[in-house]
């Protein structure tokens, strides 16, 4: 595998930052997750935009231009013979001193890593997974806004060690005031009565590129959107459920905190998005 790491490549066991780098003594940067899919990568326009959103959001300059950005992912999977795979694109607010001072780093430093990945067994996609509501509240936006996907994800981390420890794959985190946020890695969305539904930006989800498609395709196909405010039991008492993400793609929800959804198996609507969201990405995307 070859890495880039600022304009360079390296080989996975050559690949190295420094150990003052605030990325790592501190978490102070930002990444994105990207798919590709038959040879092109899959809505990478949108994922650099939301890069710099968040880079602005934490007063981090990227020392590259998004078309020079784009080059480099595109590059990298070239050179990694990557058509179907998982890139991972970091920026870091690069090297510094061992205090909190991010004036005291010289240079942002831009990591692409072009792999494969597998978030979820093919099982689970048949089936449906079995998820639980979990302590550990979402960021709070006065705080640490969930909207900068930062390197620092312990949140996430935190509320997914608790759906470990209770045997599942997935958790739904609950924001401050008591309503539906996302799960560690996914958007969550539900459908009652043919009407989809998946909280609001604004009660701590992420801006997700899949979730962003998602409502896209059900636009189109006829389907009645909104995003509402969403409870436990909104997600209890939902016909169907299922989660978003660009690792996870879309995947069925059928059991949340014992209570079985709809019929137990994955629904009508959920198969019809999953179909057509993978249509998708056998014909969008940048070349490679």
């Amino acid at each position: 595998m070859h890495i880039f790491i600022d304009g360079k490549y390296y080989r996975e066991h050559q690949a190295r930052i420094s150990v003052f780098d605030h990325g790592l003594l501190y978490g102070d940067g930002i990444f994105e997750g990207i798919r590709a899919y038959h040879g092109r990568v899959f809505k990478l326009r949108e994922h650099i935009e939301r890069l710099f959103c968040s880079a602005k959001a934490i007063l981090l300059d990227i020392p590259y231009s998004r078309a020079a950005i784009v080059r480099a992912v595109v590059a990298t999977c070239r050179r990694n013979h990557l058509r179907d795979g998982y890139i991972r694109l970091l920026v870091t607010r690069g090297v510094g001193t061992l205090g909190l001072n991010p004036n005291r780093c010289r240079k942002p430093s831009l990591i692409i890593i072009a792999d494969k990945i597998q978030l979820y067994p093919p099982a689970y996609y048949d089936r449906g997974l079995t998820i639980v509501t979990v302590p550990t509240t979402r960021n709070l936006h006065s705080a640490l806004n969930p909207a900068i996907k930062s390197l620092n994800y312990l949140n996430n981390i935190l509320a997914k060690i608790e759906a470990n420890n209770s045997g599942c794959e997935e958790a739904v985190m609950l924001n401050a005031e008591g309503f539906v946020a996302e799960c560690t890695g996914d958007n969550v969305f539900i459908v009652k009565a043919g009407h989809l539904q998946t909280p609001p930006l604004s009660a701590g989800a992420l801006y997700g590129i899949t979730r962003g498609v998602v409502l896209e395709l059900a636009a189109e196909a006829g389907l009645r959107v909104s995003e509402p405010n969403l409870t436990r039991y909104d997600l209890f008492n939902a016909d169907e459920c299922f989660l978003t993400g660009t690792g996870a793609e879309l995947i069925p929800v059928v059991k949340i905190d014992g209570r079985v959804i709809g019929t137990g198996r994955p629904g009508a609507v959920t198969r019809d998005l999953i179909q057509r969201y993978r249509a998708l990405t056998r014909v969008s995307g940048e070349p490679i």
